[in-house]
């Protein structure tokens, strides 16, 4: 999550370090020494700011558990840079006077050369903190995406388990189903023979009902007669 943050305070201590040694070099040069190297001071403190913008905008992106330590760290950052501004701005206001016609026309063709490797510099800083910036927004999304994907294809897992088990559940059904209709059908067959037998029963003794009728009328005839 800081790594990109920590990049950023790497470049940041770079340029700290850089105009501090300029602070430093300017105060044993000539006037308009001192005020080409703190011209090259005050555009890397251009370059410490934008840093720092840009690590203000990345710790936008940070929980709010950690936001407010990444956010202390920038403030100290703020308060460095502003005080190496102060010594740069009361630096060439102590050499705004003073030097030989011919130095400050070499003076001022170095200022001219050092401000456009400055601006090619700080041109192509810009565009790689831009670039950085856009390849840790492309991360997080492709992040994000691979997040969703993982979650939609838990969610396809847990969906294709539930319908194994709802088709367990029918084939187990379907097999009791089948079962229970083979019980019914041998209930059926038994039943039909125990109605045959009772109905050969009942015939059965209708029929020696019958004979003990007749034998009785018979008996009865012969007596009497």
């Amino acid at each position: 999550m800081s790594e990109l943050f920590d990049s950023y305070a790497s470049d940041l201590q770079q340029l700290k370090e850089g105009i501090r040694q300029k602070i430093d070099q300017s105060k044993s040069q000539n006037s308009e020494a001192k005020k080409s190297t703190l011209r090259r001071a005050e555009m890397e403190l251009e370059e410490a700011e934008e840093v720092i913008s840009q690590m203000d905008i990345e710790v936008q992106g940070f929980p709010q558990s950690v936001r407010s330590r990444f956010a202390v760290q920038i403030r100290g950052f703020k308060q460095e840079v502003q005080g190496l501004n102060k010594e740069v701005r009361a630096g060439l206001s102590s050499s705004s006077g003073g030097g030989a016609r011919g130095g400050y026309d070499a003076a001022y063709a170095d200022d001219d050369a050092d401000l456009e490797a400055a601006d090619s510099a700080t041109a192509n800083r810009q565009r790689l903190l831009q670039g950085t910036a856009s390849l840790e927004d492309g991360t997080r999304r492709l992040e994000e995406s691979n997040r969703l994907a993982l979650e939609t294809e838990d969610l396809g897992a847990d969906i294709l388990r539930d319908l194994r088990s709802q088709r367990e559940q029918i084939e187990n059904s379907r097999d009791t189903l089948r079962q229970a209709d083979q019980s019914i059908d041998r209930s059926s067959k038994t039943l039909s023979k125990m109605i045959r037998r009772a109905k050969q029963q009942k015939l059965v003794t209708i029929g020696i009902i019958v004979c003990l009728v007749l034998l009785i009328l018979l008996i009865l005839y012969n007596k009497l007669f």
